[in-house]
């Protein structure tokens, strides 16, 4: 099958302000809004149980109102300071923490089935990539970083 390329769509191990997803949460946002995000994707944008909402409620913002704040047009580091100013700021050691767990979503845990799962969808081999984070990567073309 092939990947899931969407120009401009960084990857979820990018960071900003040291936090990942944030960014890439952020590029889906401007996407949308050019209308170059994929309909399923558009669907699934700050869904509870996605990656974007958790961001979110790590940072204590609605993700209703950083869409909003997204598209008066900020660039990234202005809108993570928003989100600090308007949420919360995490430490260094809560922002470690957050990567952490972010990055291992899916290696030996409820999600595994997940991931599991989206590699039979995808037709990529069973076992390829251990966490959600590295199945994106594989999905849209990018070598996965830690599997």
């Amino acid at each position: 099958m092939p990947a899931t390329i969407i120009p401009c769509l960084r990857s979820p191990y990018d960071t900003v302000g040291g936090i990942v997803q944030f960014g890439r949460m952020l590029d889906k946002i401007r996407l949308h809004v050019r209308g170059e995000l994929p309909p399923g994707w558009v669907e699934a944008m700050g869904v509870p149980r996605g990656y974007d909402a958790r961001c979110c409620r790590f940072l204590h913002v609605d993700y209703a109102e950083l869409v909003a704040e997204t598209l008066k047009g900020g660039g990234d580091e202005e809108l993570l300071a928003w989100a600090f100013e308007k949420g919360r700021e995490p430490n260094e050691e809560e922002i470690e923490v957050w990567n952490g767990f972010m990055m291992k979503i899916g290696w030996r845990d409820a999600y595994a089935e997940r991931v599991r799962f989206r590699l039979e969808e995808s037709g990529f081999p069973p076992g390829s990539v251990l966490t959600m984070f590295d199945f994106i990567e594989l999905d849209e073309g990018r070598p996965p970083r830690f599997s």
